[in-house]
């Protein structure tokens, strides 16, 4: 009977572990907005949906960080749902007060860009299995917009 119950589990655990799940990468990150607070930044994430119908999309977790410190983090409830058979594309803004850009004066001041590193957790609810996190990382340069850029 054990054994048995032993090739159910394996046979259940191998099916789970072999249902397709919808797969992310980041495509860009961009400067999207400058304000007297803060620049907001936006990564766009492309999701693939392998199944025929709709996932909705539990929430997004971002940490932004800069010469290995956080600079920005926090979470998006609730951004939708992905579509049926389709990519999604997603537009996760980040925003970065001044004052921690300032404190990033070191490395801004060589080369006037930004060095980042963004991970993203984008947690979906999936049937079955339940919710599923794809974790996501890029690492890139952001450059500064100059006075002329602004005015």
């Amino acid at each position: 009977m054990s054994q048995l119950l032993e090739k159910a589990k394996d046979f259940v655990v191998d099916k789970v572990a072999n249902i397709k799940k919808p797969e992310a990468s980041v495509s860009d990150v961009d400067l999207k907005h400058v304000s007297r607070e803060c620049v907001e930044y936006g990564a766009k994430v492309s999701v693939s949906n392998p199944y025929s119908h709709s996932i909705p999309i539990c929430e997004i977790s971002y940490n932004f960080k800069s010469a290995g410190r956080g600079i920005a983090s926090g979470t998006i409830p609730d951004p939708g749902s992905l579509k049926a058979g389709d990519t999604t594309m997603l537009d996760v803004p980040v925003k970065v007060p001044y004052n921690i850009l300032v404190s990033l004066a070191k490395d801004i001041g060589a080369d006037w860009d930004i060095d980042y590193e963004l991970e993203l957790g984008l947690t979906v609810d999936l049937p079955i299995v339940g919710n599923f996190t794809i974790p996501l990382s890029q690492k890139g340069e952001i450059k500064l917009p100059t006075l002329s850029d602004i005015f």
